[in-house]
């Protein structure tokens, strides 16, 4: 586990969005301050089995004089489908949630997303809000309101669009984590920078010890990113669709190797696939050669490369065939025209799709 990231404590950032706000930094007595004018008259907080033991006893420490049921659903993406949400909804029954109940969703991306979507069709919708204990989950999923599950190995088939009544964001939750989380988390950063913001990708660039960043430095930047886009496309009807970048592989590569011995972290998986979309993007729409070798070696420097069997190839095309991106037929892609510079609603052929992961597996035998 890592013990870092605390040498400065920053001061309390505020991120103000149409309908709620984010607290990033010390969020205790906020929080307190929430639970406490919100007259709930339940508060129900969801962790997994891992949260349940590294980040519930610091949140029960700090939450003053509110007493709250904790259900708790088994760890990993793998249980991100109707049956886990069957048990949250039974437990909501079990323990008499009415209408004016609050669920608080206290893990990484899996809890956010599926607690958010339990709160949401519960009763027609119970408030909830999040605090995302992975650097991952702080960045992605706390901005946006996309809340869903996995269903019939097609990530986030099923779920809506709904936001939280407020997101709190805190790295104290980091020292619960291992390196390889927080690596994954940054896989996110990485694609904010380069879809939309050059300095942040050139600042990410500098990071080379992660057991000994200063994360609050990087999270701003990186959460307003994130804002400024969705607040543009709610609905992801337009702009939005360039935080897909290195999705339609990513997810596909992640959906696979979840069925193997070793599956990959989210992260691990997107910058897979934000290698092999750099490629089609220096095919494709002119990124340049220096910009793509730039791209590329840093992700093979800080991600571990694995080796995809081409027998899974079909089988990684047909999942991308099922994005819920796509439309008339067509692999939707996000591609880069430069760094910071995103271009959506590019499609690509079956066979350049290809090309590009037989790119990855050579950069991965070099």
């Amino acid at each position: 586990m890592c013990h870092m990231w605390f040498s400065k404590k920053y001061k309390m950032q505020i991120l103000k969005l149409d309908t709620y706000s984010i607290f990033v930094g010390d969020i205790w007595a906020e929080l307190n301050s929430f639970l406490q004018q919100s007259n709930y008259t339940h508060i129900f907080v969801l962790v997994d089995e891992n949260t349940l033991e590294l980040c519930l006893p610091i949140f029960l420490k700090n939450v003053k004089n509110t007493h709250c049921e904790i259900i708790v659903v088994p760890a990993g993406e793998q249980f991100k489908n109707i049956e886990t949400c069957q048990h949250i909804w039974s437990e909501l029954m079990r323990l008499n949630a009415d209408r004016k109940s609050l669920m608080i969703n206290l893990g990484g991306g899996v809890i956010g997303d599926m607690g958010g979507f339990c709160a949401s069709t519960f009763k027609r919708g119970i408030d909830f809000i999040q605090i995302p204990t992975t650097l991952l989950s702080q960045v992605d999923s706390s901005i946006g309101g996309k809340l869903g599950i996995d269903f019939e190995n097609v990530k986030n088939s099923i779920g809506v669009f709904q936001n939280p009544q407020v997101v709190f964001i805190d790295t104290i939750f980091f020292k619960t984590l291992p390196v390889e989380e927080i690596r994954s988390g940054m896989a996110e950063m990485l694609k904010h920078g380069l879809i939309a913001n050059a300095s942040h990708w050139d600042e990410l660039l500098e990071i080379d010890d992660l057991e000994k960043t200063v994360w609050e430095k990087y999270l701003p930047t990186s959460l307003k990113v994130k804002q400024q886009i969705v607040e543009e496309d709610p609905f992801e009807k337009n702009i939005r669709k360039a935080l897909n970048f290195g999705h339609t592989i990513g997810h596909a590569v992640e959906t696979l190797f979840l069925e193997t011995p070793t599956p990959l972290r989210h992260g691990e998986a997107i910058a897979i696939g934000m290698m092999c979309e750099t490629y089609l993007s220096f095919k494709k729409v002119g990124l340049s050669k220096p910009e793509l070798q730039t791209i590329l070696s840093f992700f093979q420097k800080q991600y571990p490369q694995v080796h995809i069997d081409e027998q899974h190839f079909p089988t990684l095309i047909n999942w991308m065939r099922k994005d819920k991106k796509n439309e008339n037929n067509a692999i939707n892609f996000t591609m880069l025209k430069d760094i910071g510079n995103a271009l959506i609603n590019q499609t690509c052929s079956e066979e350049e799709i290809l090309d590009s992961l037989r790119f990855y597996n050579l950069t991965v035998n070099v």
